[in-house]
């Protein structure tokens, strides 16, 4: 299993990516994970990844509690498949990609930068393996 973290758009202040940076380092521990930056009219994440599971980040989507979250993650774990999440730029994610996601997650109901969803995002992701661990960090 492998997770992918790609957004759309460059980020403007690299403090946050540091910090997702950080946060990736942290779940290398427990699986393969990257972050990049994607061009919509240059990528096809359908056929780059075709067996993973596509979760979308997006307003409308479902919100999960940290637990719940892990729950998708120990489900892909024991499905061995690759989770794939995009967050979407400014304008947020092309319209047309968002009916072919496994998952439309929402991190929270207030707006926040791409840039903070980022690493939002990529602690829950590692939150979640520390906590299917054991790990102390999810106190």
């Amino acid at each position: 299993m492998k997770v992918f973290v790609y957004y759309i758009g460059r980020p403007k202040d690299a403090h946050f990516n540091a910090l997702a940076e950080d946060y990736l380092a942290r779940i290398a521990r427990y699986t393969t994970a990257q972050m990049a930056e994607v061009r919509v009219e240059r990528t096809n994440l359908w056929a780059k990844h075709p067996t993973a599971r596509k979760i979308f980040l997006d307003p409308g989507g479902q919100r999960f509690d940290s637990p719940s979250f892990a729950s998708v993650i120990a489900k892909a774990e024991l499905e061995a498949r690759d989770l794939l999440f995009l967050i979407g730029g400014h304008d947020g994610l092309p319209g047309a990609w968002l009916p072919q996601a496994d998952l439309l997650l929402s991190l929270s109901p207030l707006t926040m930068p791409h840039e903070l969803a980022r690493v939002v995002l990529t602690e829950q992701i590692y939150r979640a393996f520390a906590s299917l661990r054991g790990h102390p960090y999810p106190r």
